[in-house]
């Protein structure tokens, strides 16, 4: 088991002092330690469920970036995508793995880079589910207080793709449905099983899950329904970077990880190979990639154009 470098609550507090300090010492620090051909691989993620019985994908993503590097690679816990881009802002951590529209906001602020990026497929992104007894059969039974679980307002398949799917739809936040930020997309699921949500908006890749007791999505085949899909999305995921990030690593990382990323990790990479979409990888992306984000986030009332 590889060492998990900072607990989020001690990443976040050393964030904000890095901000009112400039930042100096810390990059200082840091560009030193990535300068040590033995230094790791720092990777901020977000949690992606704890399941005793299963291999966590996370794990073997950084065994799989070890095999390919020959560095160690040691995983920073966060709470939410915010905070891994914060975490690549100061210079805390190498590198990130994020949805499209969290790495949007990233690039956009012209402190973080794309390392490598999956673009979309044509299939729908995300899916808005309810209770297979509920009384919703569509989108236009949606009413001003009908609750709709989204998992966190940084999230592409379970934010923003599911706003402008609804806004598609006729239905705008807080005047036609009561939005709800749950946490995460399991935290949604929670929701909607406990009756606290009656709509729970999260990535189609979910519902796939049903029935094999995978605690990401609680639910037997037939327990939930959709009545709704939002569009595909222009990039599916990036490994985002520090813009400090040492040559070294920056050019092991480039080889490696499209390497990591092959069906043969299919099984072990669980939901993070899935969110790839199939499809090849761009090496340093020119960030043009990311401009449709900003329309979507519009919709939204998020302003990802000129971050920073």
């Amino acid at each position: 088991m590889r060492p998990r470098a900072l607990p989020a609550l001690g990443l976040l507090a050393l964030g904000t002092a890095a901000l009112l300090a400039g930042c100096s010492a810390s990059a200082s620090a840091d560009s030193a330690a990535a300068s040590d051909p033995d230094a790791p691989i720092t990777f901020a993620t977000t949690p992606l469920g704890d399941d005793p019985g299963a291999e966590n994908p996370i794990e073997a993503f950084a065994s799989l970036v070890e095999a390919e590097t020959g560095r160690e690679v040691e995983i920073v816990d966060v709470p939410d995508y915010t905070a891994v881009v914060e975490a690549l802002r100061n210079h805390h951590v190498d590198i990130g793995f994020m949805s499209g529209f969290p790495s949007a906001l990233a690039v956009n602020t012209g402190e973080v880079d794309s390392l490598v990026a999956w673009p979309g497929n044509d299939d729908p992104v995300s899916t808005c589910l309810v209770l297979d007894d509920s009384p919703l059969e569509s989108l236009d039974d949606v009413t001003p207080e009908t609750v709709v679980a989204f998992a966190d307002p940084a999230s592409s398949s379970g934010y923003f793709m599911p706003v402008a799917m609804l806004h598609d739809a006729g239905l705008e936040k807080d005047a036609d449905y009561t939005p709800m930020f749950s946490g995460g997309h399991d935290m949604s699921f929670t929701a909607l099983k406990e009756g606290q949500a009656d709509v729970a908006c999260t990535s189609t890749i979910f519902p796939s899950m049903a029935g094999l007791g995978d605690p990401m999505f609680p639910f037997e085949t037939g327990e939930t329904r959709s009545i709704g899909e939002s569009d595909s999305m222009p990039v599916a995921v990036t490994v985002l970077a520090d813009q400090e990030l040492a040559d070294d690593k920056r050019e092991l990382l480039a080889q490696a990880l499209p390497k990591v990323f092959v069906k043969e990790n299919a099984d072990a990479l669980g939901a993070m190979f899935e969110a790839m979409q199939g499809t090849e990888p761009i090496v340093d992306p020119d960030p043009s990639i990311f401009q449709p984000f900003v329309d979507i986030a519009a919709i939204a009332d998020v302003d990802i154009s000129d971050l920073g």
